[in-house]
Order: C-alpha cells, then structure tokens, then sequence
C-alpha cells in the first residue's frame, strides 16, 4: 500500500512538473495566492509509524510490524516573506501498530504465543509548528523543503490504566514530542493550490509506560522507545 502510494505521488510530481518545464508555460495560475498574509487550507494523508528502541542488554530486537495509517487536518500559513512562511497544522492520525517478541526474552517464564505480540492502536491529535522554506515559483509549481518542531496528545495511550503487561495491556505515555523534517512541491491549479509533500517525523521523549515487575518480558529489557513515522500529506489551499 505504501509502495503504491510514493509510486503515483512520484509520477504525477514528475508528470506535471516536466509539462511546465520542457512546454515554458507562461500562463500562471492563482498569481495571487501567496501574497496574503494569513492563508488555510486542509490536508487528507497517509501515515506509518514506527518504533525505535534503546535496549538495555545484549538481546535479539523487538520487531515492529507496521500498518498504513490515516491523517487529515487544517493549515493555518503565515507570510514572512517570498520564500519562507510559518506553518501550525494542527491533525489528527490514526495508527496500529504490532511488537513481536523474540521468544528468548520469556526464559524462565510461562507463555503463550499470544504473549509475543502487542498490538499497539494509537490516536493521535498532533499539532506541528513548521519554517516552510520556498525557492522561487517556477511556471505554476514551487518545491518547498519544511521541518520544525510537533507535539501530539495520544488518546490510546493506556497511560493511566492501573493494567500492564501481566493483564494484556501495553501502556503507551499520552504526551509526544517531535522534530520534524520533509519537503513538497506547491502546484498552481486554476482554482486552488495543491500541495502533495512527504516529511519524517522523530520523537524527542521516551513514549514506554513500564510494568510494575522491573524483570518484565515486555518493558524490562527497554531503555527507551520512541516513534518515529512518514507522513504523505497532500493539501489543498
């Protein structure tokens, strides 16, 4: 699925920019659009997230088995001049997540082959604060480079759950810290500007809510767990 999904992205940013390009289009689109101060628009995507672990002793990796999530959400721009602008795009996405435990991290402990799988829904309303960095307006397109720093507030998180790991709950904290880095490519339509854009997103907090058994199977041997994900956005302003 998300193979697909970079393949039509990348084709049609190729498709239209080589139209401009090699036709010298002269005719410009919305000439106006980016001289407002203030500008919103909206955004639909897709998402992946992912786990980085930190271990605390030498044992085979927790692999994570991601999915293709969802995400959609507003923009709010601020003009500081032609070629930068500051962004909050404020969303909302949705992601699951599996950790699948190598069986030697339960030596000496009963279990069951569902006790090597957590499965790990997360719900995020995620606020983003960005310094979109512009070049000059090409024809009806402008590739843009973007990054700054998010948080998010996650509503799975289980943080408060008196539960753990002993009763089949894996406990995620509820507030996240990010940076951020990406890029994209403003195309000038008739009507409105669309914006397809691909950007990274790295945790700065450990995200682990720990068992209340320090030996646990599932937390025990993690020094630290952060996110890390993709997000394909695609917005219309």
């Amino acid at each position: 699925m998300k193979n697909i999904i970079f393949l039509f992205a990348f084709l049609f940013i190729i498709q239209s920019a080589s139209a401009q390009l090699f036709t010298k289009e002269k005719i410009l689109n919305d000439e106006n659009v980016d001289k407002a101060f203030l500008s919103y628009g909206y955004f639909l995507g897709f998402n992946s997230y992912d786990f980085n672990f930190d271990y605390i002793y030498n044992e085979p990796d927790i692999q994570t088995k991601k999915s293709t999530g969802f995400n959609v959400g507003l923009v709010g721009n601020m003009r500081i001049n032609s070629f930068l602008d500051l962004r909050l795009e404020p969303g909302l996405s949705i992601t699951t997540r599996v950790l699948e435990y190598p069986e030697s991290y339960f030596d000496g402990v009963e279990f069951t082959s569902s006790d090597l799988e957590r499965e790990i829904k997360s719900t995020y309303i995620h606020v983003p604060l960005l310094l979109k960095v512009s070049t000059k307006r090409l024809n009806n397109f402008k590739p843009f480079i973007i990054g700054g720093v998010s948080t998010s507030l996650n509503l799975s998180s289980n943080q408060d759950n008196p539960d753990d790991n002993s009763a089949g709950k894996f406990r995620t904290t509820k507030n996240m810290y990010y940076y951020e880095l990406g890029f994209g490519i403003d195309f000038y339509l008739f009507y409105f500007k669309f914006t397809p854009s691909i950007r990274g997103i790295f945790a700065i907090n450990d995200e682990l809510v720990r068992d209340e058994d320090i030996n646990s199977p599932w937390t025990g041997n993690i020094d630290k767990m952060q996110t890390r994900g993709v997000f394909i956005n695609f917005t219309f302003q």
